[in-house]
């Protein structure tokens, strides 16, 4: 019994290597970059995603720790029988933020809730390195980018550079549902349509 069990890992620890590899030119890192960053010695992690090392959790906690992932798949463990996503909300300058990405680094995706308010909020721009683009999926978001008082109703978007001062809040102090996507290092959201034929 137990050598069908280890059969049964075998093909499931060889794909662990490819896979770290892949997320680590997917995050364009080096292996010294990882090697500092989790303590592994840029040998091991070689021979970890060479297949010449079998991972183990001591070797694995770390790297999905610095690759943003979950450990599950880092080891590309079946899903559960449970298909709800358990997403944890951040709760930033009176908004609670939902990430939908998982991933670290590159353009991050969040669903934004703006709670009703009985008094509008008082605009207090910020500026940060960046490129946001939101979608307003209910309500009537009040967008301030530079210069520029925008209301944005449901179905409409926005996108802008995050350098420049910029607040968001509800048109009418009702609730405002929207979607964001955000990129730290000023990727803009390119939308590709199909040309008619």
């Amino acid at each position: 019994m137990l050598g069908v069990v280890a059969d049964d890992t075998d093909p499931v620890l060889e794909a662990v290597g490819p896979r770290l590899r892949a997320l680590r030119k997917q995050r364009g890192l080096t292996l010294a970059e990882v090697s500092a960053a989790t303590g592994t010695s840029e040998s091991t992690l070689s021979r970890l995603e060479g297949g010449g090392r079998r991972p183990t959790l001591e070797l694995l906690l770390p790297l999905a720790r610095v690759y943003g992932v979950p450990l599950d798949d880092l080891v590309g463990a079946p899903r559960t029988g449970d298909p709800r996503i358990h997403l944890k909300p951040i709760r930033r300058h009176g908004m609670t933020f939902i990430p939908l990405t998982r991933r670290a680094g590159g353009v991050q995706a969040f669903k934004m809730l703006l709670p009703s308010r009985p008094e509008p909020a008082e605009p207090t721009p910020q500026t940060h390195d960046g490129y946001e683009w939101v979608y307003v999926l209910n309500g009537r978001l009040r967008l301030l980018v530079g210069d520029r008082d925008i209301v944005l109703s449901a179905g409409e978007a926005a996108e802008f550079d995050t350098a420049l001062p910029h607040w968001l809040g509800s048109a009418d102090g009702k609730a405002v549902e929207t979607l964001v996507l955000f990129g730290p290092q000023g990727e803009r959201a390119h939308v590709r349509a199909r040309t008619a034929r």
